[in-house]
């Protein structure tokens, strides 16, 4: 894909334009990410207090019975928005989701086990243990190159 700016100083508000042969999904998936504004504040309760959290701080955030956590360094907040949210304002350039119910951040990886049959187990800076689901792992697997 190539890409091209031309500065214009006569130019009131930016504009993109895509000159293609034909319509692709990656094409559909970057008009949908250029034209879709997420916010991208995330908040976390803990202890009856609202928390801004920072994406680089994000460990981890996970669904268990019915709530979704989000994990720091500084511990775990309850969050107020779905998994799916949570991905879009993440973004996938730091963050993976490893299952249906967990999302882990990249720079927070300690090690990848692939000894385990038809899963992975990855390990978390802060030492946690949690599995990559078998939905999930060949996803993985491009991502590290395997």
């Amino acid at each position: 894909m190539q890409v091209e700016i031309k500065i214009d100083s006569s130019c009131k508000e930016p504009k993109i334009m895509i000159t293609a042969a034909s319509m692709t999904e990656d094409l559909q998936e970057l008009i949908r990410k250029l034209s879709d504004h997420v916010p991208s504040v995330i908040s976390g309760i803990k202890d009856g207090k609202i928390v801004v959290l920072q994406p680089e701080d994000l460990i981890r955030i996970y669904a268990n019975s019915g709530k979704v956590f989000a994990v720091t360094d500084k511990g775990e907040y309850v969050v107020r928005l779905r998994l799916y949210d949570l991905e879009q304002r993440l973004g996938d350039s730091q963050f993976v989701r490893i299952s249906n119910s967990e999302i882990v951040n990249l720079r927070k990886i300690s090690s990848f086990d692939l000894s385990f049959t038809g899963t992975i187990c990855v390990k978390l800076s802060n030492g946690t243990v949690t599995y990559v689901s078998r939905r999930y792992v060949s996803k993985i697997k491009k991502l590290l190159g395997i």
